[in-house]
């Protein structure tokens, strides 16, 4: 009989905000990616778990993968949501984010919030009771670096082990997978060209947990460095709101992932992308379509990995799932 994996770390997670993958502990992260697997294999043992609780998405930008993930996952868990629309008006500028907060947390029991600006998840934490969640800030995008964490070990990638290379631009899901794996203890090395690394003051940060857990994370624009790679990964070169840039495009140009980079990384290695992808830019068809591409197995791991992180925020882990507490209770609680 298998062995339960050892999911405790999620009882001190209830009521917490997860604004950047630091947030979590390398514990913790262990325990979401152990009931994410769960969730994702049987549904039906977690069906009603939020029974009565109510999601509240906040959007400033455009979204499929993470808008559906959200939705429906929680809906499969028995929840209610309700959408915001916020692309033609910017959350605070109506009323004030704090006031908008507080409204929030008298009716939601967990918020997620698609920004522009990360400190406007930020001042929400500040004003708001109830957990916020990150589902992309112009710094940060930790649901995508769960889902990714979760496709690599189901890939029998070892997190602990694990060599991911990074082809592009230094942004937001790049300092999230470098956080990643500063937590993890692996290994990343990010290709960028000189002027589109790595925001320098988090890649500090995050050098310093890397220095406490042994990661190694190496930034170069040298492509030869992603040899041996475990996984190589890309992501749009220009971000949703930034203005295209002729010279930024000029110089990621040699980083677009073709065969001939994936045969630098080695036939081991699987292409990664947190989609929507521009084909014949930071990747060309027969990568993104060819055999070594794990990208929809990314997309689909994004509901079960937030799932797992949402059933840990709201104390809604059932006590036959491993999580020491009384199932009932945890399964009638309210925030």
């Amino acid at each position: 009989m298998a062995r339960t994996p050892d999911i405790s770390a999620l009882e001190g997670l209830r009521g917490r905000s997860i604004l950047r993958l630091v947030d979590l502990s390398a514990d913790e992260i262990r325990a979401i990616l152990s009931l994410a697997r769960m969730v994702k294999a049987d549904y039906g043992a977690f069906r009603g778990a939020l029974s009565q609780r109510a999601l509240v998405m906040l959007f400033e930008k455009p979204s499929l993968r993470t808008r559906l993930s959200f939705e429906l996952g929680f809906q499969k868990l028995g929840g209610c949501v309700s959408f915001l629309d916020h692309r033609n008006e910017r959350i605070g500028a109506r009323e004030s984010t704090a006031d908008y907060g507080r409204n929030l947390e008298r009716v939601a029991d967990v918020i997620v919030a698609r920004v522009f600006a990360h400190d406007t998840l930020v001042s929400l934490r500040k004003s708001c009771s109830a957990p916020i969640v990150n589902a992309l800030s112009e710094i940060a995008h930790p649901c995508q670096a769960l889902a990714d964490a979760q496709t690599l070990v189901e890939h029998g990638i070892a997190l602990e082990s694990c060599h991911l290379a990074w082809m592009g631009d230094g942004n937001n899901v790049c300092l999230s997978l470098m956080e990643l794996t500063a937590i993890m203890g692996g290994r990343m090395t990010v290709v960028t060209p000189a002027a589109h690394k790595p925001c320098p003051t988090l890649s500090a940060e995050i050098a310093a947990v890397a220095a406490k857990t042994g990661a190694t994370i190496v930034l170069t624009s040298d492509p030869a460095a992603i040899k041996g790679a475990h996984a190589v990964y890309t992501d749009a070169w220009i971000s949703m709101g930034q203005q295209d840039s002729a010279e930024k495009i000029a110089s990621l140009r040699a980083l677009s992932v073709t065969p001939e980079i994936m045969k630098i990384a080695g036939p081991q290695a699987k292409f990664m992308h947190c989609l929507p992808a521009h084909r014949g830019e930071e990747v060309v068809d027969p990568v993104i379509d060819g055999p070594q591409s794990v990208v929809f197995d990314q997309a689909e791991n994004r509901m079960h990995a937030q799932n797992a992180l949402l059933l840990a925020l709201l104390g809604a882990v059932p006590a036959s799932h491993g999580v020491r507490a009384d199932a009932a209770q945890l399964l009638s609680q309210t925030r």
